[in-house]
């Protein structure tokens, strides 16, 4: 009998210029783009709230939430739907802005090695960069994301 490997079903999420690696089980599901409703006073990252399965989701940019630029919007961009595991955002979801379509991988620690040529702040919504083959995506840090989200609906309610 072969030898069984501790395995990760994850997703390369496409950004603006990176990407993202997050487990498969984070995402409750991928939606084509829809225009989220404006939220006043929000801040650049905060695009909004769209409506999925009958819930009112804050959608962020990730770029944005990291002090980056937003990405503009194209024919590619989708909307990624995360459980909210930390309970802190009221739907029990929130949505991030995409680049493209996912990617799902398997991965263990043959193909995964720290990479520590890049350094966040601490306050940052990434926890680290990891390299795989050719790849050097980030780790989010989505409690961190959920966090900033559930601030930012306080204020603006």
């Amino acid at each position: 009998m072969s030898e069984l490997r501790d395995e990760l079903y994850s997703l390369l999420v496409p950004l603006a210029g990176e990407r993202l690696i997050v487990p498969r089980a984070c995402v409750a599901e991928v939606i084509g783009y829809q225009a989220p409703a404006d939220m006043t006073n929000a801040p650049p990252w905060y695009a909004g709230v769209v409506s999925w399965n009958g819930r009112n989701v804050p959608v962020v940019s990730f770029e944005g939430a990291m002090g980056q630029p937003l990405p503009s919007i194209s024919t590619r961009t989708r909307i990624v739907i995360f459980h909210a595991a930390g309970g802190q955002v009221k739907a029990g979801y929130f949505g991030m802005l995409t680049q493209g379509f996912p990617q799902l991988v398997r991965v263990n620690a043959d193909v995964v090695r720290a990479d520590p040529t890049r350094s966040f702040p601490e306050r940052s919504p990434v926890m680290c960069q990891v390299r795989m083959v050719n790849e050097t995506p980030l780790i989010p840090d989505l409690q961190r994301l959920e966090e900033m989200i559930a601030e930012e609906t306080s204020v603006l309610q």
